[in-house]
């Protein structure tokens, strides 16, 4: 782990990230030494920065930091976390703000690779996201909504949650983005109130349009998702999980995301 470019393991406990979840993460999958989607993963990354103004770090560092962590590993998952640093007590950003830079490392754990052939099962999540347009899409530090839902179940049979936001659309996974099929186009709900707006989601907008399919973002109801000719989750380390099962209904081929899968960037 780097903290600001210095092997270390911690933090004050003044800095702004702790004491109000004031910063921004992101984690990606690091193949060689060289980070998977990076295009995908710098532009959110750098978004997010400016939504929170944060100041962003510079790239090239950014990349050789990742680098540094994953040294010896084939294949890894890489975490870079920045935070608005330390102040003083208050909520008030602070006048001069030295950012904290946390980049780590761990080897690679990977999922099953049923789910990504086979599919998975989903449910509904109890707990809901609530509405705040001024962060939606950014991957903040404050994840306790997403917390509180992926407490609700233990059982491994299940792989992932699908949350509501207090609106009773469908947003996204506890810890993926949402995709579904209808007549041959492609759908997934906007992220201009809510959620997580993942670098691979971009990825697969930018690889649908490029194969000719028709993209739209659109709010969804829960019956109307499980009328969907094809459900499917994603996040930069699963890939593309499609839907076996929700609620009751059944889904057995998914040729749409199958195609995705085959046409995904290798980095």
């Amino acid at each position: 782990m780097l903290i600001n470019g210095v092997v270390a393991d911690s933090l004050p406990a003044s800095d702004r990230g702790l004491a109000y979840g004031d910063g921004l993460y992101r984690t990606l999958e690091v193949l060689a030494g060289q980070p998977r989607l990076w295009r995908w993963q710098w532009q959110r990354l750098a978004a997010d920065c400016a939504a929170l103004r944060l100041p962003c770090p510079d790239e090239a560092l950014l990349l050789a930091e990742i680098a540094t962590v994953c040294a010896g590993l084939p294949r890894a998952v890489a975490k870079v976390v920045l935070t608005r640093g330390s102040g003083q007590r208050g909520y008030a950003i602070p006048a001069t703000v030295q950012p904290t830079r946390i980049v780590s490392a761990a080897a690679w754990a990977g999922y099953p690779a049923e789910r990504a052939a086979q599919g998975i099962t989903l449910r509904w999540c109890s707990t809901q996201l609530g509405l705040q347009p001024l962060l939606a899409g950014v991957k903040h530090l404050n994840r306790l909504e997403n917390v509180l839902a992926r407490s609700e179940w233990g059982d491994p049979a299940i792989a992932e949650g699908l949350m509501l936001d207090s609106d009773g659309t469908v947003v996204e996974g506890t810890m993926s983005n949402l995709f579904w099929v209808h007549a041959g186009q492609l759908f997934t709900p906007p992220l201009d109130r809510c959620g997580v707006s993942g670098a691979m989601r971009a990825c697969i907008i930018d690889t649908a349009r490029q194969l000719g399919i028709t993209v739209a973002e659109q709010r969804v109801l829960p019956a109307e998702l499980l009328a969907a000719d094809e459900v499917f989750v994603c996040n930069s380390l699963a890939g593309i999980w499609p839907v076996r099962q929700l609620d009751g209904r059944t889904w057995q081929a998914w040729p749409l995301a199958a195609r995705l899968q085959q046409h995904l960037p290798a980095a």
